[in-house]
């Protein structure tokens, strides 16, 4: 069953009973009944409206900055162990040690110019940097250690390809959007209902009125743009940069 139609039948059958109950009670309330006597519902109603969105919107805002975080800290980790393997290789003779920082230097060179735009525009990873990927784990686990020197860093560089590979994998992971389309559904419609409350309390044409109504409107506005520009990390405004790379290898700069 599609998660849109459990939707929808949840909140379909949630109205049918309240409105159902509220019936019921009308109909068994006595005819010399004074609804002056009790609280203003409208009041309560919009006000707890008001403190339910209010929490949906800092999940979601917590939510996309949390994961905006997060795709910054892989690309941090991608960069540091590639600079690992690029230092740690000092041990290798010359021709080995210069081919690893050769393809080292390529694929960062590659992430930072190509695969950064690629995943802005497709939200993916690009094929060409999965080879070159594959072409430093190559570089590394295809040199047999000459001595028990070597050997002893071996393991090591070893370990820090699989960690760039992690890295990356987990950067491929955050290169979409993070929101899912239900919980877009469930801030739109929240914000229009929160919105549209203002013209259930009499809102007058004073200046001081009119100033707030807008002021409200467009701080919603803001935070639903602020959460939609969070909700791609690599893909807008306020996103995850290659700036790890480019601090981590200078020579890249020019």
């Amino acid at each position: 069953m599609s998660e849109w139609l459990v939707l929808t039948i949840a909140m379909a059958a949630a109205c049918a009973v309240v409105l159902t109950i509220v019936i019921i009670n009308n109909r068994k309330l006595p005819e010399d009944d004074d609804p002056s006597e009790t609280p203003d519902v409208i009041e309560y109603m919009t006000m707890m409206i008001g403190v339910v969105y209010a929490i949906v919107l800092g999940l979601a805002i917590a939510g996309v900055w949390e994961a905006r975080s997060a795709a910054q800290e892989t690309v941090r980790q991608e960069a540091q162990a590639l600079h690992e393997i690029s230092a740690r290789a000092e041990v290798y003779p010359v021709a080995v040690r210069e081919r690893i920082r050769s393809d080292v230097d390529t694929y960062v060179r590659y992430v930072v110019e190509d695969e950064f735009p690629h995943m802005t525009d497709h939200g993916e990873l690009s094929d060409k940097g999965t080879e070159l990927m594959e072409k430093v784990r190559r570089s590394v686990t295809d040199y047999r250690p000459a001595d028990d020197f070597e050997g002893q860093a071996y393991q090591p560089l070893v370990d820090q390809v699989g960690v760039a590979d992690d890295a990356r994998g987990a950067r491929g992971q955050s290169a979409g959007d993070t929101m899912p389309g239900v919980v877009w559904f469930g801030l739109i419609i929240g914000a229009l209902v929160t919105v549209g409350l203002i013209f259930t309390l009499q809102i007058r044409r004073t200046g001081k009125e009119l100033l707030l109504a807008g002021l409200f409107s467009a701080l919603i506005a803001f935070l639903l743009f602020l959460i939609w520009d969070f909700d791609a990390p690599f893909g807008r405004g306020i996103a995850a940069t290659a700036a790890p790379f480019l601090d981590l290898f200078p020579q890249l700069n020019g």
